[in-house]
């Protein structure tokens, strides 16, 4: 393993660099740390937060418009005081309910108060427009430059009040202007599109079964937006002539392909946006496709930087070396051996939903019991726990499992939404 540290931020790099002779693949896992150090050093930025409330009619139903009122205040309530925020009421059309003059608030025991008041004064109505909701957030975001903007968007239906490619257009242009967790309460809202927001705002996407849970779940994304100090980390990778990346994978805490953000920088160089942070840390999974050396040659397959603002805070150097020793170029790093089966866990998963959900249950089977050894083996026992609401277990020894008959909406979609989330293996000391 190889790493290098400076001001906070280390960059390790877990790898077995020793390839057959004539290979051409390169793996590595790459684990980005930012600690409590790099955290105190960046000078704090203004904060904004967004709360995106569905109020279409669909809320109406149950507790659904009375839990997002009460998980709206519960996120006003653990927003420290001096925090800009705004309301956002969600329907066909977008508008903001708080405050009512300017773009937002600032955070107070008495703007909270008149919060609530505004609150109160909603009722569900209309229908379903995401990109609109994230369009009006983004002139909200615009009139505070420099400042870290995060938003909340919660919703229970899908985007039937205007077209996919208005949504598409409006998330391209709310990249990097904004970050943006989502939740989709109840079965009735569409993950495809929460996650298509989620990914491209460097946020999370989940589901929230009951209208109860919601005030909790917001004040957790209050808590832990309050802890991103540092508005945007950018990962850049150098390769030399004759290499090129397959792929680069964040694999944990959840997986999120960044493949397509590359955006090109120099000669050989790309570099790809990682939102922004707190104290933490993030594993990724880089493979690259390099020109072989002869063997008993090691040469560098690739140099990853991490910046912010345009300063290096760490590098760690992918290596790859030819070998005709068959017991060195036969071992497989134990960290990109798990993490290339939580990726084979997270596909299998949806692999295995949409074929049940398209009827062919011989492949839904073999997919989900598939899903259900790699969840098992791996300790992923989140994932293991999901799966069980779908299928049963005949046979605990082979692992053998067949389609539950009846299963809860909610379930299939938790599991649905869920399978990206990895179990983590550590990096060697």
């Amino acid at each position: 393993m190889t790493s290098a540290e400076h001001t906070g931020l280390s960059v390790a790099v877990d790898q077995n660099p020793f390839l057959a002779d004539g290979a051409r693949t390169v793996d590595a896992i790459v684990t980005v740390e930012a600690t409590d150090d790099l955290v105190v050093s960046v000078p704090p930025a203004p904060r904004v937060e967004i709360l995106i409330i569905d109020a279409s009619g669909s809320m109406g139903g149950g507790d659904k418009f009375a839990g997002a009122r009460r998980a709206t205040l519960a996120a006003l309530d653990v927003m420290p005081d001096g925090t800009r925020f705004a309301i956002v009421e969600g329907t066909d059309k977008a508008q903001v309910v708080f405050p009512t003059q300017g773009p937002s608030a600032v955070a107070s025991p008495q703007e909270r108060a008149n919060a609530r008041r505004a609150l109160d004064r909603l009722s569900p109505h209309g229908g379903t427009a995401i990109g609109t909701w994230l369009g009006l957030s983004r002139l909200i975001a615009q009139q505070h430059p420099g400042a870290m903007v995060h938003a909340i968007l919660l919703t229970d239906g899908k985007n039937e009040h205007e077209t996919p490619e208005r949504l598409a257009e409006e998330i391209r242009l709310s990249t990097g202007v904004f970050t943006c967790d989502c939740r989709g309460v109840g079965a009735d809202w569409n993950p495809d599109e929460l996650r298509a927001v989620a990914s491209a705002l460097h946020g999370t996407v989940d589901i929230v079964k009951t209208a109860d849970l919601l005030a909790q779940d917001f004040a957790t994304m209050m808590e832990t937006s309050m802890e991103k100090a540092i508005p945007e980390l950018t990962l850049r990778v150098w390769t030399p002539v004759g290499a090129r990346i397959s792929f680069i994978k964040q694999v944990a805490p959840f997986i999120e392909d960044l493949t397509a953000r590359r955006i090109e920088t120099g000669p050989q160089v790309g570099e790809y946006a990682l939102g922004s942070w707190g104290a933490e840390d993030r594993d990724y999974h880089v493979q690259l496709d390099v020109e072989p050396a002869a063997a008993d040659r090691e040469k560098l397959a690739a140099r990853v930087t991490v910046l912010a603002d345009g300063e290096i805070l760490g590098q760690g150097l992918v290596k790859a070396a030819w070998t005709t020793d068959t017991d060195k170029s036969a071992r497989i790093s134990r960290r990109v051996a798990h993490y290339t089966g939580q990726a084979e866990l997270a596909q299998t998963v949806q692999e295995g939903l949409t074929a049940r959900k398209q009827g062919d249950f011989a492949t839904a089977t073999a997919k989900l019991q598939r899903a259900y050894h790699l969840a098992t083996a791996s300790g992923n026992e989140n994932t293991a726990k999901l799966l069980l609401s779908v299928v049963d277990v005949v046979d605990e020894r082979t692992g053998t499992i067949r389609l539950r008959n009846k299963v809860d909406p909610v379930d299939e979609m938790a599991l649905d939404v869920r399978s990206t989330k990895t179990a983590r293996v550590r990096k060697e000391p």
